[in-house]
C-alpha cells in the first residue's frame, strides 16, 4: 500500500493510504505548529508507513497532540503507538469520549475539551466541536483549525474509491452516493441541524477522512450535504 503526504493548507497535510477492500481512502492529518497535532491516529497496520509520511515534515518524536473525532479503529487505533514514538503526546478528545473510554484506553492520561474550547498549538489553534452521533457515537466531535480555516471532518462527505489529494468539484453527490451505498450515518432529527451549525464555521478546507480534501465554498457544501440527509432522514418516516 502506498501513503501519499499532500499539504492541503498552510502548515496541514494530508497523510493518505488507498485501501481495497473497503474501496476507501484513510486519511490521517499532520498540523505543524509549535506543538504538532495528529487528526487521527489511523490503524495500527498504517502506522509504520504513516509515520514515515511524519518524518518528511517533523520529526515523529515531537508530536504533542493526537486527536481524532470517535472511537474506531481508523480513527484511534494507532493511538498508543503515538504515544509509544512521541514521549510527550497526549490525546486530546472531547468530555465524553475522555470520561467514557479513553481515561481507560489510553497509555497516557488524555486531556479532554469542552464543546467550542480552543488548544492553542503555537502557530495554529484548533476549537473541538461536539457533533454527538454525527456520523456515529455519543463521544463523536471534530476539529476545527481557525487560522486556516480547515474543517477536519472525520466520516463526513466520505467517498467511495480512490480521488485526488485536493479537489474543487462538488464533494457533495459523492458523499450522498457512499451514503446510499453504506449507510453509515446514524440519521436523526438533529443531524442536518448539526451540519448547519459546522457551516456556521465558514471552512475554506474541509478535510474528510475518506475522501479528497475539498477547498472552495465549505459553507455551501455543508448546507447542501445538510439538506441531502434530511431528505434521507424525513424519508425513514414515511
Amino acid at each position: 500500500m502506498d501513503t501519499d503526504l499532500t499539504e492541503i493548507a498552510d502548515g496541514i497535510y494530508r497523510i493518505s493510504t488507498f485501501r481495497d477492500p473497503p474501496g476507501l481512502v484513510f486519511n490521517q492529518f499532520l498540523v505543524v505548529a509549535e506543538q504538532p497535532l495528529v487528526f487521527h491516529a489511523g490503524h495500527r497496520s498504517l502506522f509504520p508507513g504513516v509515520t514515515e509520511a511524519v518524518r518528511y515534515v517533523i520529526d515523529p518524536t515531537t508530536l504533542r497532540w493526537v486527536s481524532f473525532g470517535h472511537l474506531e479503529a481508523d480513527e484511534c487505533g494507532a493511538m498508543n503507538e503515538w504515544l509509544g514514538v512521541a514521549p510527550h503526546a497526549q490525546v486530546v478528545h472531547g468530555r465524553i469520549g475522555v470520561g467514557v473510554s479513553l481515561e481507560d484506553m489510553a497509555d497516557r492520561r488524555p486531556i479532554a475539551l469542552a464543546d467550542g474550547e480552543t488548544l492553542d498549538l503555537g502557530g495554529k489553534r484548533v476549537r473541538w466541536v461536539d457533533t454527538p452521533q454525527l456520523p456515529h457515537g455519543w463521544e463523536a466531535g471534530l476539529l476545527f483549525e481557525e487560522t486556516t480555516a480547515t474543517l477536519f471532518a472525520g466520516d463526513l462527505f466520505t467517498a467511495l474509491g480512490p480521488g485526488p489529494a485536493i479537489g474543487a468539484t462538488d464533494p457533495v453527490g459523492p458523499a450522498l452516493a457512499a451514503e446510499d451505498t453504506s449507510h453509515p450515518t446514524a440519521l436523526t432529527a438533529r443531524t442536518s441541524v448539526q451540519i448547519e451549525a459546522l457551516a456556521g464555521l465558514a471552512p475554506t478546507t474541509i478535510a474528510p477522512m475518506h475522501a479528497p480534501a475539498f477547498t472552495g465554498d465549505g459553507v455551501g457544501a455543508l448546507r447542501d450535504l445538510a439538506g441531502g440527509y434530511e431528505e434521507r432522514f424525513r424519508a425513514t418516516l414515511t
